[in-house]
C-alpha cells in the first residue's frame, strides 16, 4: 500500500548509528583549537620554572646572602641611592627586594617559586599563579647581577607574561570550560619563537667568519661553556657531518621560521623541525634552561588535530568536548589580551629595527619590564678551550716545590679523568662565569666583568660554608689553605679511546692570579673598593 502523501516525513531514529564518515568528522578536533598544546605549554612551564627556582633555592645565598659573593642588598641599596627611592626603583628595575632585603627572604621566596612551579606542573595554573612566578622570578632577576645577565632570563620572563593571557583568571584546572587559547596569543608565541630563531641565525652570520665557513662546529662541542657527556661524541663526529651540521642551523634558524605563517601543514614541519633542533643542543650540552624554554612556543605551533593523534585518547575527548561548547571569553579578558598584543606590537618595533641593523645586539631588552626582547646565541665561536683553576696551599712560605691542591667546580671541566656532567635544564651559575673567566684570562682582560673571584679566593682563604657550597667538594677540610692563587689552562677532549680513560687533555698556559693570602694588599683594597667589606 503507497504512503500518503499528505503524511508528515518521519523523524530520524536517534538510536540509529550514523556513517562511519559522520562518525569520523565528529570525533576529529577542530584545527582551529590550542587547547592541548596549552596543556603542554602550561606543563613544560611549570618544569623550567621549577628548576629556575630550584637552583635559586640552593645556591642564592653564596651566590646574592648578605655574605653572598654579590650580596643583592648592596646593589640594591646602590640602584636606590642612584634613582631616589624604593619605589622608584621598582619602576627602574622592578624587584620586591628593593623593599626588603634578608637571606630569609631570598630563599624563601626561591621556595615558594618551587612551590607554584610544581602547581603548574602538575596542572594547575590561572593568573594570580602565572604572575606571581613571572614577578618573583623578576625580583631575582633585577638584583642578580653579573650572575643573571645572560639571554634565557629576559626569554624566561617575556615566556612567562605571555603565559598569563593565555590561561584564565581564577579556573586553575587544566582543561578549564572558560577561556579557550586565546587566538591572538598562539599568534604572538609564534612570533616570540620567530624572533629567537631568527636573531641566533642573523647573530652568527654577523658575528663568526666560522658559521659562513661551515667550520664553526669543528671546534663549538669542545668550546662551549658546559659541555655535556655527550659533547665528546658530537665533537668526534666526521668533519662532513659537522659542517652539514651548520647548515642545517643556518636552515632551521633563517628560513624554517618562516614557514609558521604558511599553510598548516608547514606549520607543523616548522614546529618539528626546530623541535628537534632543540632536542639536539640539549643533548650536546648544558645551556641552563635555554634549549627547553625555547621548546615552549614550537608546542603552540601544533592544534588540536595534531596532538590528539599523539596523546592519550581521554585527554584529547576532553580537549573535543571543551572545544565544541566553550564558554565565551570574560569581556575583561578581552580587553586585558587586547592590550597586551597592542603592547607587545608597538614594544616590537625596536626588535625589528635590531634584527635589521648591521650592528645587532646579540641579548638585549628595551624596557625595563622585558615583555618583548631580542635575542641570538653564539655570534662568535672561540677555536680554544680556556680554563681557571684555583689552587690553595697550606705552607706557611711558599717555595718553588710547594704543595698546591685544586679546588674543583661542579659541573665544568676540572680534573681530566672527571667525565662531563649532563644537569640541563638546572643550572650552576659559578660554573657558567668561570668559564667567562677563562675567556677574559686568554684575552687579558682581567678582572673586567668577573669580579666576583677575588672575593671567591677570599671566601675560600677564610674557609666560608656557603662559598664552599658553589664548589665540589673542599680540599682542605680541617683548616683553610695559606695561599690562593689563579691558574690558566687550555683543555681538549681526550681522544674517546685513550687507554687511561681521560675525558680531557690540558696544558698550563701560566698565572692568571698570583698567589694571594688573607693580609695581601691588592686583595684587601680590591675588596675593599667594591664594597665587600
Amino acid at each position: 500500500m503507497d504512503s500518503d502523501p499528505r503524511s508528515p516525513e518521519p523523524r530520524p531514529d536517534p538510536t540509529a548509528r550514523q556513517p562511519a564518515k559522520a562518525n569520523a568528522a565528529s570525533r576529529r578536533p577542530s584545527s582551529a583549537n590550542w587547547w592541548l598544546a596549552r596543556f603542554l605549554f602550561l606543563r613544560l612551564l611549570g618544569l623550567i620554572y621549577g628548576f629556575a627556582f630550584l637552583s635559586l633555592a640552593n645556591d642564592v645565598l653564596p651566590l646574592l646572602g648578605s655574605e653572598g659573593l654579590l650580596p643583592a642588598e648592596h646593589y640594591s641599596r646602590w640602584i636606590i641611592e642612584r634613582i631616589g627611592s624604593p619605589w622608584q626603583a621598582l619602576s627602574k628595575s622592578p624587584s620586591l627586594f628593593h623593599l626588603t632585603v634578608t637571606d630569609g627572604l631570598l630563599q624563601g621566596l626561591a621556595w615558594l617559586g618551587v612551590a607554584l612551579s610544581a602547581l603548574v606542573l602538575f596542572g594547575f595554573a590561572n593568573v594570580p599563579i602565572l604572575a606571581s612566578l613571572w614577578a618573583l622570578y623578576f625580583s631575582y632577576v633585577s638584583v642578580g647581577q653579573r650572575w643573571f645577565q645572560f639571554g634565557w632570563e629576559s626569554q624566561l620572563l617575556e615566556t612567562g607574561l605571555l603565559a598569563v593571557f593565555l590561561v584564565p583568571l581564577l579556573d586553575p584546572r587544566p582543561l578549564p570550560r572558560r577561556h579557550p587559547p586565546p587566538r591572538v596569543i598562539i599568534w604572538l608565541a609564534w612570533w616570540l619563537i620567530f624572533r629567537i630563531m631568527v636573531g641566533a641565525g642573523l647573530i652568527k652570520l654577523r658575528g663568526d667568519p666560522c658559521w659562513l665557513e661551515l667550520t664553526c662546529l669543528d671546534v663549538h662541542f669542545e668550546t662551549q661553556p658546559v659541555p655535556g657527556p655527550l659533547s665528546r661524541w658530537f665533537h668526534e663526529l666526521p668533519a662532513v657531518v659537522l659542517h652539514g651540521g651548520v647548515l642545517m642551523n643556518h636552515l632551521i634558524e633563517l628560513i624554517v621560521p618562516f614557514f609558521l605563517v604558511g599553510p598548516r601543514r608547514l606549520r607543523h614541519l616548522a614546529g618539528l623541525s626546530m623541535i628537534g633542533f632543540q632536542l639536539i643542543l640539549i643533548a650536546s650540552g648544558n645551556l641552563s634552561f635555554l634549549n627547553w624554554l625555547t621548546l615552549l612556543p614550537c608546542l603552540l605551533c601544533f592544534d588540536d588535530e595534531f596532538l590528539g593523534r599523539w596523546l592519550p585518547r581521554s585527554l584529547a575527548q576532553r580537549a573535543r568536548e571543551r572545544s565544541a561548547n566553550p564558554l565565551r571569553l570574560h569581556r575583561v579578558g578581552g580587553i586585558a589580551i587586547a592590550l597586551y598584543t597592542l603592547l607587545v606590537i608597538g614594544l616590537s618595533l625596536p626588535v625589528v629595527d635590531n634584527l635589521m641593523s648591521n650592528s645587532q645586539a646579540m641579548n638585549r631588552s628595551f624596557q625595563a619590564l622585558r615583555i618583548v626582547n631580542t635575542y641570538g646565541a653564539f655570534g662568535s665561536v672561540g677555536n680554544t678551550r680556556w680554563e681557571i683553576v684555583i689552587e690553595g696551599s697550606e705552607d706557611q712560605q711558599l717555595v718553588p716545590d710547594s704543595q698546591w691542591q685544586e679546588y674543583h667546580f661542579k659541573c665544568k671541566p676540572g680534573p681530566v679523568e672527571r667525565r662531563p656532567c649532563w644537569i640541563t635544564p638546572y643550572h650552576y651559575r659559578l660554573d657558567w662565569l668561570a668559564w667567562f673567566a677563562g675567556l677574559e684570562a686568554a684575552r687579558g682582560q682581567g678582572l673586567r666583568r668577573e669580579g666576583w673571584l677575588p672575593h671567591l679566593i677570599w671566601k675560600l682563604l677564610q674557609g666560608d660554608e656557603l662559598a664552599l657550597q658553589l664548589l665540589d667538594g673542599n680540599p682542605f677540610p680541617h683548616s683553610p689553605p695559606h695561599w690562593i692563587r689563579v691558574q690558566r689552562y687550555t683543555y681538549q677532549f681526550a681522544p674517546s679511546e685513550n687507554d687511561q680513560g681521560l675525558w680531557w687533555q690540558r696544558q698550563l698556559v701560566g698565572p692568571h692570579l698570583p698567589p694571594m693570602s688573607t693580609d695581601d694588599p691588592a686583595l684587601l683594597s680590591y675588596l675593599e673598593q667594591n664594597g665587600f667589606f
